[in-house]
């Protein structure tokens, strides 16, 4: 006999693949998955381990990005975050979640391959809300190419690289004249960095790059007491998979973990608050790997 004090089966306690085959334009919305996205809406409950704090997460208007602006809200942060234009029904969507908590919410629409839009970021967020305390770079694109290296584009190539590590480079060096001893950088790498998917060969360089910047920066900023953590996820169900995969992996996506399924986005929260708040003091250039079981470095 169960009841709400008995641990949940981690392998049942989210839907199991196989998942109806579902496809959508880039870069996709949680409204028109099938089973729609757990971002924490009706699970997670804070504790007030960020009060006070200020924290700008990229790509918050969907999956863990959300899912993380949510979780910082209810621990007691105001968030800003950035979208694409065309995402602007589920940033809407986002703010509501955070603004609900009672905390101030600040979306601003843009594409991080822009120099420009990255510093206009920082600036904004910390004109808004007069502070910065917690940078989370988790934005990205992907596009699953199952024909191999000959079928990236230098079209494609140009817009991860861009997308997922100019965009983190960027911010990240407008945020450090903000940024103060007590401060975190969080950003989200993949399992994707240690085991690569032959289909997601430019992605999975992306995310290995982002290893070696989250150490690297962390040891160089260790003396000024900012801390530069990563979170490396395994497969997550966001918009991101249905608009960027064939509908057959869709269809069985989350099925090679351990668990034997993907995680929901809400399951990635708790990571990128413990890594944002006073109970990691002592942790920084570590990669906090959150795979449904598969082992990494």
């Amino acid at each position: 006999m169960s009841d709400e004090h008995t641990p949940a089966d981690p392998t049942g306690q989210h839907p199991q693949p196989p998942f109806p085959e579902q496809s959508q334009p880039h870069p996709g919305t949680g409204e028109h998955m099938h089973p729609a996205p757990d971002h924490g809406e009706t699970s997670y409950h804070g504790t007030g381990k960020l009060t006070g704090r200020v924290a700008l997460v990229t790509g918050a208007d969907s999956g863990i990005g959300r899912a993380v602006a949510l979780a910082y809200a209810r621990e007691g942060a105001d968030v800003a975050f950035c979208h694409l234009p065309e995402e602007q029904t589920d940033a809407e969507e986002t703010t509501r979640l955070v603004t609900e908590t009672g905390r101030r919410a600040l979306a601003v629409a843009g594409d991080l391959r822009d120099e420009g839009f990255c510093t206009d970021l920082v600036a904004r967020c910390t004109d808004v809300f007069g502070r910065l305390d917690i940078l989370v770079n988790n934005a990205a694109y992907q596009c699953s190419q199952p024909d191999g290296l000959a079928a990236i584009s230098s079209e494609q190539f140009d817009r991860v690289m861009k997308t997922n590590l100019y965009g983190m480079f960027w911010l990240t060096r407008a945020a450090l004249p903000r940024l103060h001893p007590g401060a975190a950088i969080i950003n989200t790498a993949s399992v994707q960095a240690y085991k690569p998917s032959p289909h997601l060969l430019d992605y999975a360089m992306t995310k290995a790059a982002i290893v070696a910047f989250t150490q690297g920066l962390a040891t160089q900023l260790a003396p000024d007491g900012i801390r530069v953590n990563a979170v490396a996820p395994g497969p997550v169900w966001t918009p991101l998979i249905p608009a960027t995969m064939d509908e057959e992996k869709v269809s069985h996506f989350g099925e090679q973990s351990p668990l034997g399924r993907a995680a929901q986005p809400a399951e990635m929260a708790p990571a990128y608050v413990f890594l944002a708040s006073q109970e990691s003091s002592y942790i920084t250039a570590e990669i906090l790997n959150a795979t449904g079981g598969t082992p990494l470095p």
